[in-house]
C-alpha cells in the first residue's frame, strides 16, 4: 500500500487548468480499483492518494499518466507501508 503525498510546484491557476483532467483520471484509478482514497490538502497546496497497488513499479507507471505529472505541475513523494492494525471498517486493507 502507499501513500502518495503530491505538492504543487506551481500556481493554483495553471493547476486548476488541468483539474478536470485530473480528475477524470482519478476516477480512472478508482474504477481499476488502484486507489482508494484521495483529496487536497488544506491549505491547497496540493493533495494526497492513498493506493492499494502492491508494486512501487507499477505505481510509478500509473502515476506518469496524471495530468499534473504530464504537466509537471506537482512532485510526487510516495511512502509504502504496510497497515498493522485499522478500524473495523478497513480491514480489507490489512494483508492475511
Amino acid at each position: 500500500m502507499f501513500i502518495i503525498n503530491l505538492t504543487y510546484k506551481t500556481d493554483l491557476k495553471q493547476v486548476d487548468q488541468y483539474l478536470e483532467q485530473h480528475i477524470e483520471y482519478l476516477n480512472e484509478q478508482y474504477n481499476l480499483g488502484y486507489f482508494l482514497a484521495s483529496g487536497r490538502k488544506v491549505p491547497r497546496t496540493g493533495g494526497v492518494i492513498l493506493s492499494n497497488i502492491e508494486s512501487k513499479t507499477e505505481l510509478l507507471a500509473i502515476l506518469e499518466k496524471d495530468p499534473f505529472h504530464k504537466n509537471e505541475l506537482a512532485d510526487y513523494d510516495i511512502t509504502e507501508f504496510v497497515p498493522s492494525k485499522t478500524c473495523d471498517e478497513l480491514k480489507f486493507l490489512m494483508k492475511s
